[in-house]
């Protein structure tokens, strides 16, 4: 598969979901706003696992139990980067009406555009770095596999684009309007991770550290906003099936594809 087609297929999925504001009349309800959450966690922290951290385990077998250093140093840098983003970038997320980051005249719907952005980034980090393990002929990570993380990105990305492009409609934004801001929020997907593919080309010793650095990052995301989101106030446990379901089917993708 092209590289650049492997690349798009995650921003396709958002493009897809935001598409929905122009065949659901109302806006989406909580019970299955919570279980598209859950869903979109459960791919996420499967991704992390079998995807990014496992693979960065294993290119460095050679050195024994020392093999989880870079795993960890690039798991720690992930998760802090996303957490200085979060302070410096004003945002505001869905179903919030407290923005955060820095004081901002920025309009609420700009906010919330920002606050998906920010949470788009790693799974493009994600995506690009899987790639360039399989172009630079990594143990442990075949096209294929790279494919099954485009795939299973893209597949949570659907109902992420719905979640995004639905509440701006219910803003009083037209369906027009909120179709286009919705997928405007994934392009950053694709940005990211050919930001990391060309990275990987100059420092190929440091791909252990990028697949931990994206883990981190998307695993940022899942526990500071996504879990919270999904597990606060009743029915929580709508969000607990929607993660398993998600969890189970990225693993399966990365198994049968990888």
């Amino acid at each position: 598969m092209n590289i650049a087609v492997a690349l798009l297929i995650p921003f396709l999925g958002t493009m897809l979901g935001s598409a929905f504001v122009f065949f659901i009349r109302e806006s989406m309800s909580n019970l299955l706003q919570r279980a598209l959450l859950g869903f979109a966690s459960g791919v996420m922290v499967a991704a992390s696992i079998w995807s990014l951290l496992i693979p960065g385990m294993e290119m460095n077998e050679e050195m024994g139990m020392w093999k989880v250093v870079p795993v960890t140093v690039g798991f720690l840098f992930g998760m802090f980067f996303l957490l200085a983003i979060d302070n410096i970038i004003p945002h505001l997320h869905i179903g919030d009406d407290n923005p955060e980051g820095p004081r901002s005249k920025l309009s609420r719907t700009a906010m919330l555009t920002l606050a998906v952005t920010i949470h788009n980034i790693p799974e493009g980090m994600a995506v690009g770095v899987v790639l360039a393990g399989a172009m630079q002929s990594a143990p442990d990570i075949s096209m294929m596999g790279a494919v099954a993380v485009s795939l299973g990105i893209a597949i949570q990305n659907i109902p992420e684009g719905a979640i995004i492009s639905l509440p701006m409609r219910a803003a009083g934004n037209s369906r027009r309007r909120s179709f286009a801001i919705g997928t405007l929020s994934g392009i950053v997907e694709p940005v990211s991770g050919i930001t990391i593919i060309l990275l990987s080309s100059v420092l190929g010793v440091m791909l252990p550290y990028l697949l931990a650095f994206a883990a981190g990052a998307m695993l940022y995301v899942v526990v500071e906003e996504l879990i919270p989101e999904a597990s606060t106030g009743k029915h929580s446990n709508v969000s607990t099936i929607g993660f398993s379901i998600g969890f189970a089917l990225m693993m399966v993708l990365d198994v049968v594809l990888g």
